[in-house]
């Protein structure tokens, strides 16, 4: 048996590897270059010390990426949810076409966010916007969508939600289909109605599958980034920049590479507190089930 583990255990080489040079090794030089006053391209460095740390506490833009960030990642993840939830109800009933409706569903997923929010940005621009020109055909003022702080973090939750929600649609879908009908017809014997059977059989047996979904959607809207580049680059004047495309602004545009590092590093332990926070939550819910 041991020389059988052992033979096992080297075809996790590969895997090590990879997560060395690609997660670690980038991971390791972020946090290191955090400590240095940098342009990204000069031979010499300035250290710095954990001034560029103290620096986020009084940086109004690093502040406002941050609210939007958490905007970006709980609140998509919420819309993305219920709607997902609800689609995932529609579509485990049998009707025709439902397998039809289920790849319309989760095509936007299969598409480049890049690509999504240049395409996205053609209905919400202004000036000859799809959503526009319906508003003004209805004798309604045109908005700018995208000039505006709080109806250009709107759009980019709305495109963001519109695109991943074919996911969770999926992940919910998969864990109805594994719910045990007796379940569902011992409780209908029993006189619950369909509030009853949602509320008390069905959803409590789709935590593993909420688990995945809200893990899943809210990691990826906390490091949201092309479609926010494709939409408003972050503006207007830096007001829906998440951390992801501050990074990315800190880093090319002021040439402040150390703080841009300081920046991700902060991003990393912020996103990974957060998904262990939310893991260990549903890690409970599970067993709470299962009893």
């Amino acid at each position: 048996m041991e020389k059988r583990y052992k033979k096992l255990n080297i075809y996790y080489i590969p895997a090590v590897i990879i997560m060395l040079l690609f997660v670690a090794y980038p991971l390791a030089n972020a946090i290191y270059l955090s400590f240095f006053n940098w342009n990204g391209y000069s031979q010499s460095k300035e250290f710095f010390g954990i001034n560029n740390y103290i620096s986020l506490v009084t940086d109004k833009n690093f502040l406002i990426a941050l609210r939007n960030t958490l905007l970006y990642g709980f609140g998509s993840t919420f819309f993305q949810q219920v709607i997902g939830l609800a689609l995932a109800l529609f579509l485990n009933t049998k009707f025709k076409g439902r397998k039809i409706v289920r790849t319309v569903i989760y095509m936007p997923a299969m598409v480049s966010g890049l690509v999504m929010g240049y395409i996205m940005y053609f209905f919400f621009q202004t000036n000859g916007g799809v959503i526009n020109d319906i508003l003004l055909f209805f004798g309604i003022d045109k908005v700018n969508w995208l000039g505006q702080a709080n109806t250009a973090i709107f759009a980019i939750i709305f495109v963001n939600v519109w695109q991943f929600v074919g996911i969770s649609m999926v992940i919910y879908l998969a864990g109805m289909q594994g719910i045990s009908q007796s379940y569902i017809e011992a409780a209908t014997i029993d006189g619950a109605n369909s509030w009853q059977l949602f509320r008390h059989i069905i959803l409590p047996l789709l935590t593993p599958a909420l688990s995945s979904s809200v893990t899943f959607n809210l990691i990826g809207g906390l490091k949201l980034y092309d479609v926010i580049i494709a939409l408003t680059d972050g503006g207007p004047a830096k007001k829906s920049n998440s951390l992801a495309t501050y990074i990315a602004n800190r880093y090319f545009d002021a040439e402040r590479a150390g703080y841009a590092a300081a920046v991700g590093v902060f991003s990393f332990v912020m996103i990974m507190v957060i998904a262990m926070i939310v893991n260990n939550y549903f890690r409970k819910k599970e067993k709470e089930v299962e009893i």
